[in-house]
């Protein structure tokens, strides 16, 4: 089956300025980073934990599947291994699976660690053959079996020592990847432990590094789309301007109100970028389906974000389920994003299983991501007037 994201990355390289295509991904990969707690609170915490299971989180993920609005899932290595590898869940679907392909050591962040507010080192637990079929020397047919492509994380801090050994370690990765026929995108976070930086040209530094460590890597080692903290319109635009193919995506970083994870979609969308990979923002949503429906509603141009958490909060209300915050509150934007070991709200979810959260199909055949502008325009609009009855 035809993958949307392949499908919407050939679309944007054909028209780089026109193309209106928007990639959406769930980061459902936060066990690598936050450990026991990355599944999100129970809605009623139970004696022994308070926190989800981690076959909770792989339920949601195959609930995310089968609903179909996102393009790609990236989960861990053995998240992967049990819902590619063995269950065959996007055997049938459009939708991409995505292994994180290394966890530098500024996303570790348990509880009570320091970790992820010491300078960023490389470090990698995944290997690239378990990815693609599951143990060590995949044979070559073996490697269609599994993931075919991860996200590779790396944070300049400008220390010439620390950001010489992370570009070490991303070029190993990028000859390995190249030689086993894996894909990568390239996320870049904010410095988490600067040294010696003028704070007020973080941004800037951050889109010089990215276009000086691309320009010695030809296209059989580039990455499919970069993964980089919203930085605002100017270095967004700068960027998008500066390589029309580099296609640039944005992470979601700590949850915040509905309207933080519209309004940046929305923003971002508006100064260029292509892709946003929200993991928290949908992880802890009171009901991650309806929330994933609203974020494409809003890059297909069905609403606004203000518009998109009123209605937002109205399929909560029709579904009976409690709002985290009273719709007033949960229209104001709060938050900025810089790195992955941000305060966030981590465990606040609630989420209801089931398919029936989402908004209701409104009976075309034809995938969305085959639509035209106008017939995708046309199909949103119908299901979200029969979900809200307008």
């Amino acid at each position: 089956m035809q993958k949307s994201l392949d499908a919407k990355l050939a679309d944007i390289h054909r028209d780089p300025s026109g193309s209106r295509e928007f990639i959406i991904a769930d980061a459902k990969d936060a066990d690598m980073g936050f450990g026991v707690p990355a599944p999100g609170m129970k809605s009623s915490p139970a004696n022994v934990s308070s926190f989800k299971s981690l076959e909770d989180y792989r339920e949601q993920i195959r609930q995310v599947i089968r609903q179909g609005v996102v393009d790609i899932v990236l989960m861990s290595a053995s998240t992967c291994e049990q819902l590619v590898l063995q269950e065959r869940l996007f055997d049938q679907s459009h939708v991409t699976p995505a292994v994180r392909a290394n966890d530098a050591t500024d996303i570790h962040v348990m509880r009570g660690s320091q970790l992820g507010s010491q300078p960023s080192l490389p470090f990698r637990s995944a290997g690239l053959d378990h990815a693609q079929c599951g143990h060590l020397d995949c044979a070559t047919a073996e490697r269609l079996l599994g993931v075919d492509l991860g996200l590779y994380s790396i944070t300049f801090n400008n220390d010439s020592r620390l950001d010489r050994e992370a570009l070490e370690a991303y070029k190993s990765f990028r000859e390995e990847a190249e030689l086993k026929g894996f894909r990568h995108f390239l996320e870049v976070f904010h410095p988490n432990a600067p040294q010696n930086l003028d704070l007020a040209k973080t941004v800037d530094f951050v889109n010089d590094a990215i276009a000086r460590s691309l320009a010695g890597v030809t296209s059989k080692g580039r990455p499919v789309f970069l993964k980089i903290p919203y930085p605002g319109p100017r270095a967004m635009e700068e960027l998008v301007a500066y390589d029309p193919h580099l296609v640039v995506g944005i992470l979601g970083g700590s949850s915040g109100t509905t309207r933080d994870a519209f309004q940046l979609i929305h923003d971002a969308r508006q100064h260029g970028a292509r892709v946003a990979l929200f993991g928290r923002k949908i992880n802890n949503a009171e009901n991650q389906l309806a929330f994933i429906e609203f974020l494409r509603l809003i890059v297909d141009d069905v609403l606004e974000p203000e518009e998109a958490v009123r209605a937002y909060h109205a399929v909560l209300a029709k579904l009976n389920i409690k709002p985290l915050r009273p719709l007033e509150d949960d229209l104001q934007v709060t938050i900025g994003v810089a790195s992955y070991a941000q305060p966030s709200a981590v465990g606040r979810s609630s989420s209801v299983s089931g398919t029936s959260t989402a908004l209701d199909p409104a009976g075309s055949t034809k995938p969305p991501h085959k639509m035209t502008p106008e017939e995708r325009l046309a199909y949103h609009r119908e299901r979200l007037k029969r979900i809200l009855g307008g």
